[in-house]
């Protein structure tokens, strides 16, 4: 399968016809589908129709009838949408999210629903690792990180309010793209921790992700081409990952020329913060849902998130702001920061969905982040290179993540 900017590149010259790049991707889907599980909702016909309404189309609109995958947690008004939990099963909103309107204008069409995990948070969905099906593909956007990374569709939107973009993409090898926070829009997808939520992408190729942004955020992304200036940074969970994974990222830092960077004593705690943040949101926001047909985890986790008293989430989001600016600093002397994206390979097993402490923090400052498929585990498994840029700064974050890649993959 190729990428979205090769894609809509090929399109856009009439080279290929989206119906035929449709039907490629319901034959891959067609073939791997029973192993993978990406999909929790399909409808070909209408997207072959769809197809051949844009190819008939004398001027096409940007993205030219390119194929994307919707995860489960975003509204959709042709495909049911049921947040990942059997109580919404077989629900049909009544228009699309804001920003399945915004690709649909921008000419890409929606091949179907992926998976999520219950309501975004812990309980797995059906999906399997497409580089190892005994393992876990990560969540909550378990289905699109899948289904891109197998094949099946050149782009898939997820979101994330942990870790739910940046760690399945490490796990499947696939390319995830966290924004600043509140760059893309959120109507229509459901919530579960609003000061957190984020709208991301899953693709092949550094270069799709221009091609997806301008479309999904209504403004230009330009970055500078520049060499950046790289920081490293372990963070107080790096005793979390693995040998290999710390292995890998202190070669890689030091192939990169990444000097150190402690983000000092007030970020200590600062995981804790998430948490509580995150909890409390999704007990509010979740709490009408009827407990007894939520899943054991799930209800576990509402039960903690009550218990983060006010005083306690009033001094989490303090401590949140007051890195938030103090990060602020960091940028100032660094354009990107090095870490890991994950505590190490795609976890053996399907009962998790593995561990998102290494993306916590940065979710909670509202960065932007993107995993790069570039490092790989004991296993021969992918290992992310997680870049972090400055808020507000996506496409400079962009810009160092394709010279990261030029200089690993030279080396």
């Amino acid at each position: 399968m190729i990428g979205a900017a090769e894609a809509v590149a090929r399109l856009s010259r009439r080279e290929t016809s989206a119906e035929e790049l449709v039907r490629e991707c319901l034959a891959r889907i067609a073939e791997r589908e029973p192993v993978v599980q990406a999909w929790e909702a399909l409808d070909a016909e209408a997207a072959l129709a769809e197809a051949r309404r844009v190819d008939a189309q004398r001027d096409r609109p940007p993205l030219c009838g390119l194929p994307v995958g919707i995860k489960d947690l975003i509204d959709t008004a042709d495909l049911p949408t049921a947040y990942g939990s059997p109580i919404h099963r077989g629900h049909q909103p009544s228009r699309d999210a804001e920003c399945v309107r915004r690709l649909r204008e921008g000419g890409a069409i929606v091949l179907g629903k992926t998976v999520t995990t219950e309501f975004a948070v812990y309980t797995p969905g059906k999906t399997r690792n497409p580089r190892d099906p005994s393992r876990t593909p990560g969540g909550s956007s378990s289905g699109s990180a899948a289904a891109v990374a197998d094949g099946m569709v050149p782009a898939a939107l997820g979101s994330q309010t942990a870790g739910s973009v940046i760690r399945p993409a490490s796990y499947c090898g696939v390319i995830g793209f966290k924004p600043t926070w509140g760059l893309l829009p959120l109507e229509g997808v459901h919530p579960l921790a609003p000061s957190l939520d984020t709208l991301g992408l899953f693709v092949r190729a550094l270069d799709d992700v221009p091609v997806l942004m301008p479309v999904l955020s209504r403004s230009p992304m330009r970055g500078r081409a520049i060499r950046p200036r790289l920081g490293f940074c372990r963070t107080e969970a790096w005793p979390r990952a693995t040998a290999e994974t710390r292995n890998a990222l202190e070669e890689a830092a030091k192939a990169l020329g990444a000097r150190e960077v402690d983000p000092g004593a007030s970020f200590t705690g600062l995981i804790d913060a998430q948490i509580a943040i995150m909890g409390a949101e999704a007990a509010q926001t979740l709490g009408h849902e009827p407990e007894e047909r939520l899943s054991p985890k799930l209800r576990e986790f509402l039960r903690e998130g009550h218990k983060v008293t006010p005083d306690r989430l009033a001094a989490a989001r303090e401590q949140a702001e007051r890195c938030g600016r103090e990060i602020e600093a960091t940028f100032g002397e660094v354009d990107a920061l090095l870490t890991p994206a994950a505590t190490g390979e795609a976890p053996e097993g399907l009962g998790a969905t593995g561990d998102p402490i290494f993306c916590r923090i940065w979710t909670l400052l509202g960065v932007p982040c993107l995993s790069l498929p570039i490092l790989e585990g004991p296993a021969g498994l992918p290992l992310g290179l997680q870049i972090v840029g400055r808020r507000g700064r996506d496409a400079d974050l962009l810009a160092a993540a394709a010279w990261v890649e030029q200089q690993l993959r030279g080396a």
